[in-house]
């Protein structure tokens, strides 16, 4: 064979070398996508508690693991944390104190898990049927009310911040909807409420100007009452970033069967977020522990509802408190079995 034609060969072969190099790199590098980067989320609040009382968390094999290993081996990337201001000590509806809950932050950022701390200015529960203000703020006229609620704010944020920890987001009240701090800041008093709210929105903007305020609202699926809600809201010069909503088909009056109620969801967010011009998230959600395959099913549909968003204002989904087995806390809408391990309804935040 002639050298120029050898030399030519040589030279063919080098290119067609480094094409197919090209197109394994390429085949190789993942795509980033806008699932890549969905919230997918767990309200794990009761833990510290469970582990307090000696609960084993297993994983898949049946092998005792540390609770946030698992959660985040099942694709959860963000951790929710409720604080109340003085909790009693009460298995169930105690602890999550101001220590508590930055102790627990500290653990989810070690794990590399973005961190949602849900503010219920109370000492327990709060939600659409109690708002009860915090014993020690009791008999506090308005103006004190609203440096009360500016002061904790602060004093939390604060804590957090010296543990090295700014939260994503923060939720100014939990479940919302008829007002908070009862009764100066009911719906009764729009005016009261928002100035309330706008108290912990500067309080979290002072120590964390990055961080997210989310006002939260239960029925996320229902359209009436979320406009109303807001309306009213932006009336009153409520200041906030992210509206959150509720979203539990168990609970929903007529219709316990999600496929009833999902779609309503899905064009509510949609509707929200082209109202006021907010993202929006899903921070409760849950279903029956004894249809793992049903709540499996109910998890993608609102993942995927939250995709359809226009402008990447669907931010994600927290599932609420998915590793509080009913064996331990009587909660029927876990995502946790009788045999200490996650059911099949958790897999539904993996990959998805």
């Amino acid at each position: 064979m002639p050298r120029n034609n050898s030399i030519l060969i040589v030279i063919l072969f080098f290119i067609i070398l480094c094409v197919g190099c090209s197109k394994s790199y390429v085949v190789k590098t993942p795509i980033i996508t806008k699932d890549s980067s969905l919230v997918k989320g767990a309200d794990i609040s009761w833990l510290p508690q469970m582990e307090a009382t000696g609960y084993k968390f297993l994983n898949d094999a049946g092998i005792e693991q540390d609770c946030f290993q698992i959660l985040k081996d099942h694709g959860i990337n963000a951790i929710r944390l409720r604080t109340w201001v003085n909790p009693s000590d009460d298995r169930a509806s105690g602890h999550c104190s101001k220590d508590e809950t930055v102790a627990m932050a500290v653990r989810a950022r070690n794990m590399g898990l973005k961190v949602m701390i849900d503010f219920h200015y109370s000492d327990s529960w709060t939600d659409p049927g109690q708002q009860r203000k915090p014993a020690a703020w009791v008999g506090h006229d308005f103006q004190q009310l609203l440096a009360d609620v500016f002061n904790y704010t602060t004093e939390v944020m604060t804590s957090l911040k010296s543990a090295g920890i700014s939260p994503q987001w923060v939720q100014v009240g939990n479940e919302i909807t008829n007002g908070m701090i009862y009764p100066e800041g009911s719906i009764n008093n729009w005016s009261q409420l928002v100035q309330l709210a706008n108290m912990g929105y500067e309080a979290v903007k002072g120590i964390s100007p990055g961080t997210k305020v989310i006002l939260h609202v239960d029925q996320g699926n229902n359209s009436s009452r979320s406009r109303w809600w807001f309306d009213n809201a932006t009336a009153n010069n409520a200041k906030y970033d992210i509206i959150g909503l509720s979203y539990y088909p168990y609970w929903l009056d007529g219709k316990p069967d999600f496929s009833l109620s999902i779609d309503d969801l899905g064009n509510n967010l949609v509707d929200l977020a082209s109202r006021y011009g907010k993202e929006v998230m899903v921070v409760e959600v849950g279903g029956e522990d004894t249809q793992p395959q049903n709540t499996f099913d109910m998890l993608v549909a609102v993942q995927n509802k939250i995709k359809t968003v226009p402008g990447n204002k669907g931010l994600g989904v927290f599932y609420w408190e998915p590793e509080g087995a009913r064996s331990w806390s009587n909660y029927n809408l876990s995502a946790w079995g009788d045999d200490g391990r996650p059911t099949k309804a958790l897999n539904a935040f993996t990959g998805n």
